[in-house]
């Protein structure tokens, strides 16, 4: 097809990983930004069974510091204990607004014919 991109493992890894923080945002808006955030390692186990990152081909952790870095993830701070996610205080990770966009964007693109 014209105009259309091979599977790349990389994108469509980072594409799930906004879509796991999308989806937290949403389901609990206008709650506190603890319940509106994910954990690293919720965001691993939710893509446990992605299939780029179950064969090995990409690490979740890098690409959520790829992310952070372009400013489509943010840092959420640390969260105080929680005894439903039963673990102290764990780094948590947020969309940004560009990271809405972003994602808004690319499945917009996707959906369309070509």
């Amino acid at each position: 097809m014209e105009g259309s991109h091979p599977f790349d493992p990389v994108r469509e890894t980072l594409l799930a990983v906004l879509r796991q923080l999308n989806q937290a945002d949403s389901n609990h808006e206008g709650e506190k930004t603890v319940e509106q955030s994910l954990e690293l390692s919720e965001i691993e186990t939710r893509l446990a069974s992605f299939s780029p990152v179950e064969r090995g081909d990409v690490n979740v952790a890098l690409a959520l510091g790829l992310l952070l870095r372009n400013g489509l993830v943010r840092s959420a701070g640390k969260a105080e204990y929680s005894w439903m996610r039963q673990r102290g205080s764990p780094q948590l990770y947020q969309i940004t607004p560009e990271g809405k966009k972003f994602l808004a964007e690319a499945i917009r693109t996707s959906d369309r014919i070509r």
